[in-house]
């Protein structure tokens, strides 16, 4: 039988990147297929080889975020002849440097597209390849302090808070990833390649989306609401009698009708201070007491099970745990899975939540040892012969 080809079968993408936002994207790409080609520094090799979790002293972080790949060792300095001719077999190349590095290598994307017109050059940075701060580092944290995210995150007498998953690298990836592959389609089309920039803060400024409309039509800065929105309400976490909290979305006017039914509070239903979604956002500090009441008087599953009878929109509030065990998430949409790791034996993954009909992404390959295919892609894609390989392995080329 023959072997499942994902969408992106016979896709060459040059993998500079490193850490996690350049990774994330290149991991989309290869579990849809992709031949993805991990290049690393000779002897140490990506940063999060050395990140927490650990098993039997191989990280778990880089497993995660490294499978699928092909892994080969190059410093760009003494090898640049030969990474020139690994740009000529790749149809895209993404890397994740701060903005000049490549240029000052004499390997940026206008040397680059010379030899290859077709190549697709993607890159993330803090704050893009342009503009006043172009030059700035960026990680995660910075890109969630100057988007607006952190101002908006937590209660309102607390101070900003950190989305607690690395959103703007991520956010970043994903972006990143649409857009290399919008401009692989436009060269297949034109033979024209082109450079793909995206920006940490730029990611999580679009996040920000109806936030932004807030001060943009009205001229009020949003502040911190806890757990509640700025659009609609209730839209909130609510206790329950066990100590746990559920979330609850009232996102119209007729979830806010069928609620008031639910807690035999019909008369709140035409009250001038929450009829319509416009007036309950006015008054949500008065609202939230009111249905607090109510969900104290249930269990958390209780509350869940009523609510989701009657199609309103109510969860649970899982830690990550409950996540992996819960029979939708981690069972039938099949949100985490089990490796093979020729170093650790069995572990377990976060799987891609890119869901397709006809060519299902996923696991094919456990993240590579550093170095462990140079002479499959030196060797098998460029031709290099062993005395060759041995000779640049000598020189600290590879």
């Amino acid at each position: 039988m023959e072997e499942p080809r994902g969408a992106l079968d016979g896709v060459t993408v040059l993998d500079l990147s490193r850490v996690l936002a350049g990774p994330y994207c290149s991991m989309i790409l290869s579990d849809m297929g992709a031949t993805v080609i991990k290049v690393e520094v000779p002897g140490t090799g990506d940063d999060t080889r050395g990140f927490p979790p650990f098993k039997d002293g191989k990280s778990g972080y880089f497993m995660n975020m490294n499978r699928n790949k092909k892994g080969i060792t190059l410093n760009l300095k003494k090898g640049k002849d030969v990474f020139l001719e690994l740009v000529r077999k790749a149809d895209i190349l993404i890397e994740n440097y701060r903005p000049g590095t490549m240029e000052k290598l004499g390997i940026g994307y206008e040397e680059l597209k010379k030899i290859n017109p077709k190549l697709v050059y993607g890159c993330i940075s803090g704050f893009g390849h342009y503009g006043p701060y172009s030059k700035r580092p960026g990680y995660d944290i910075v890109g969630q302090a100057m988007s607006g995210i952190m101002s908006v995150t937590g209660w309102p007498d607390g101070e900003a808070t950190r989305a607690g998953a690395p959103v703007s690298d991520t956010v970043a990836g994903i972006s990143l990833a649409a857009g290399v592959l919008a401009a692989l389609h436009y060269a297949q089309k034109t033979g024209r390649g082109q450079k793909v920039d995206i920006a940490l803060v730029d990611s999580l400024v679009s996040v920000m989306q109806i936030i932004n409309q807030i001060y943009l039509i009205g001229g009020r800065i949003p502040g911190r609401t806890g757990n509640a929105y700025e659009s609609t309400a209730p839209y909130d976490t609510f206790p329950t009698k066990d100590g746990q909290h559920v979330v609850i979305g009232v996102a119209n006017d007729k979830f806010w009708r069928q609620i008031c039914e639910m807690m035999g509070r019909t008369e709140l239903i035409h009250h001038p201070d929450m009829a319509k979604n416009g007036d309950r956002v006015r008054n949500r500090d008065k609202i939230k007491p009111i249905v607090t009441e109510w969900t104290m008087t249930k269990t958390a599953k209780e509350l869940v099970d009523q609510l989701l009878e009657t199609g309103l929109p109510t969860a649970p509030i899982y830690d990550v745990k409950q996540v992996t065990e819960d029979p939708h998430i981690a069972g039938a949409r099949e949100m985490f899975i089990e490796i093979e790791d020729p170093d650790v034996g069995a572990v377990k993954v976060t799987n891609s939540h890119i869901k397709m009909t006809e060519t299902k992404p996923g696991f094919k390959s456990p993240a590579p040892a550093l170095g462990q295919h140079n002479r499959e892609i030196y060797g098998g894609m460029l031709g290099f012969t062993e005395e060759q390989l041995n000779k640049m392995k000598e020189d600290g080329v590879i």
